[in-house]
């Protein structure tokens, strides 16, 4: 099932307007159709959704308290746009709440949980046996978002997807993409043994070096003196190199 980000605007399917008008600019920014950088006219943007300007400005100031926008007076809504040093950064909270909610899921898991995340694990693995790498990319995302659910923290579910939402803003829009994804399915398989195995310590690792090993790949999709001193950064933080 395509996340909120993807799915095109729908009016019917949202409780109020201003929740329709902010959902729409928030999809809209994360599939580039609003690019990093630009300036966003409220009028023209009200004119496209056809509604007043009302909503849309109240819709800007969530996006600014969610990171995706900055608001500057008398120049209106800028969409944010951020640099390599800050994406891994982003990388290294993101692998910070990863690791306890996996840690979380091997103390508390149920077998109705387990049943959904071997789904979505051997569902990747047909995946990338048809060389389906859609499909890979839509479970990955519902396997990490269901570790995060089964955490039992919303909370930490909510810091968990600002984050990844903030990624979407780097300049380079490879992060949507999965690169090495045996290696990355190998991960999954890791973190699912841990937590199978009841080994909270070793889910919680697995989970860690799951974002670590992706900030990696990410790095290696880069070129640049930059990207190779960013990714001795993440082989120290791995604490090994593969």
């Amino acid at each position: 099932m395509p996340s909120d980000a993807e799915k095109p605007f729908h009016a019917s399917e949202f409780a109020t307007l201003t929740t329709r008008v902010h959902r729409e600019i928030e999809r809209r920014i994360l599939t580039g159709e609003i690019k990093a950088g630009e300036k966003i006219g409220e009028a023209a943007l009200a004119d496209s959704l056809g509604v007043s300007r009302g909503p849309v400005r109240e819709a800007m100031r969530t996006l600014e308290r969610s990171g995706l926008v900055t608001i500057i007076a008398n120049r209106g809504a800028i969409v944010r746009s951020i640099g390599l040093d800050e994406v891994v950064c982003l990388y290294e909270l993101r692998g910070t709440i990863f690791a306890y909610a996996c840690e979380r899921v091997a103390r508390r898991y149920t077998e109705p949980m387990l049943a959904t995340l071997r789904e979505q694990v051997a569902g990747m693995e047909d995946a990338v046996a048809r060389d389906e790498l859609a499909t890979y990319y839509r479970l990955n995302v519902e396997f990490h978002a269901s570790l995060l659910e089964f955490s039992g923290n919303a909370r930490a579910r909510s810091i968990y997807e600002g984050v990844v939402k903030e990624m979407h803003l780097f300049r380079r829009r490879s992060l949507s993409k999965v690169p090495n994804v045996d290696a990355s399915l190998a991960e999954h398989r890791d973190i699912m043994d841990a937590i199978e195995r009841d080994d909270a310590d070793a889910a919680r690792e697995a989970g860690r070096l799951h974002v670590v090993h992706g900030c990696r790949r990410f790095l290696d999709t880069l070129d640049g003196t930059v990207a190779e001193e960013r990714r001795d950064d993440t082989r120290r933080a791995a604490g090994a190199t593969d």
